[in-house]
């Protein structure tokens, strides 16, 4: 970790940002109406950041001489999602400032690591082995029962790199994920509801939360994220709390999304971690005082944190490939609702093109608003219900 911890920086600098999609481009429209200059560093040109960036560089996440570029034009930097290689990074600490540092990073990047710092912070994960070859995965379902999950330790996303383990027959299918590298098995969570909290941490400790938000998925994408989590006060209170051990434990510095399970007793079990903005937060831009995107903003500069108080209860809906051509024939007749696209240029089926965040005086109201408008397919709604 970075020791300047009263390092300040002001408006008129440079946050260069490794990562060129939507997390950075909503990031760098948050720090520019602060009044800094945007750099990124992606492998691609014209993504989603570099639109509204001041400066691009187009180049490798381990590529040397790119993150040299983006050291010597940037003030501070930090990255927008997880999966940057670390040993770049340890490399780039040298030449720049990143307040972050790498030690979360490497730890987010490898399930086995997060589960066991998630554990030793005084929250709970589910049981879970380590699995490096087919035969143990015979004694180790025997412990943890059926259904089980298999995940690559590193990597994936959005339900890629794992396979739920229903029955034995199941096993040999599991040869495939391990043949790419140690795995690890989790037992099943039998939950009510899946939330994540959005927690924010400066180099001297001073840390927020932001509402306990109730997530909702579809096909392994999440399709929705509602605010507040329609849970009792005593679980928000639980997640949050439990949300600033991990980030205490991990000296997390910016923002991070905490992902959990909430069973039928109440209790919390701990999914992920990601830390980085995320779209479970994205709700924040028009329902809190303070995005998620300006206080990891702030928190990275050694601002004051703001407020993450709730304006009004909201709903955030995922925009994906298949949905803009109905999007882009109802935005005519959407009364107030926020659309936010992150120009990309192919909407491909379930790719991520934006999301729109409604806020009404309830959250049953704004989903009502949201089947009614019919954007969105019938097995999505059902998946409301």
């Amino acid at each position: 970790m970075n020791s300047l911890n009263n390092t300040v920086i002001l408006p008129g600098a440079t946050i260069g940002i490794i990562g060129g999609g939507q997390l950075g481009r909503m990031m760098a429209l948050s720090a520019k109406e602060s009044g800094f200059r945007i750099a990124v560093l992606d492998p691609a040109e014209g993504g989603p950041c570099s639109e509204v960036a001041d400066i691009e560089i187009i180049g490798g996440y381990d590529d040397k001489t790119a993150l040299k570029r983006l050291a010597d034009v940037s003030d501070v930097i930090t990255f927008e999602f997880e999966n940057i290689n670390s040993e770049a990074l340890d490399w780039l600490q040298h030449h720049a400032y990143v307040p972050q540092g790498t030690e979360l990073l490497r730890i987010s990047q490898d399930r086995i690591q997060e589960k066991e710092r998630i554990n030793a912070s005084g929250a709970r994960t589910a049981p879970f082995f380590p699995i490096s070859e087919l035969t143990e995965l015979y004694d180790r379902i025997e412990t943890l029962g059926l259904p089980c999950v298999l995940k690559t330790a590193r990597g994936g996303y959005d339900g890629k790199g794992q396979l739920v383990i229903r029955t034995k027959d199941d096993i040999e299918k599991a040869d495939a994920l391990i043949q790419q590298g140690t795995c690890v098995l989790e037992a099943w969570v039998p939950f009510e509801m899946e939330i994540s909290v959005i927690v924010v941490r400066k180099a001297n400790g001073g840390s927020s939360c932001f509402p306990v938000a109730e997530n909702v998925h579809v096909n392994n994408i999440l399709h929705q994220t509602i605010v507040p989590a329609r849970i009792a006060d005593s679980t928000a209170k639980a997640a949050i709390e439990k949300a600033m051990l991990i980030a205490d434990a991990v000296e997390l510095v910016g923002i991070m999304a905490v992902e959990m399970f909430v069973k039928a007793d109440g209790e919390i079990i701990i999914n992920e971690l990601a830390p980085r903005p995320h779209n479970t937060g994205h709700f924040s831009i028009e329902a809190c005082k303070t995005s998620q995107f300006e206080q990891h903003i702030r928190a990275i500069c050694n601002w004051p944190l703001g407020s993450t108080e709730l304006i009004q209860p909201a709903v955030m809906i995922n925009i994906l490939g298949q949905h803009m051509g109905k999007l882009m024939e109802a935005i005519p007749f959407l009364q107030d609702w926020k659309v936010h696209l992150y120009g990309k240029k192919d909407a491909k089926h379930n790719r991520k093109m934006g999301h729109v965040n409604i806020l009404r005086e309830s959250a049953e109201l704004a989903i009502s608003e949201a089947e009614a408008s019919g954007i969105w397919y019938e097995n999505e709604m059902e998946a409301m219900r």
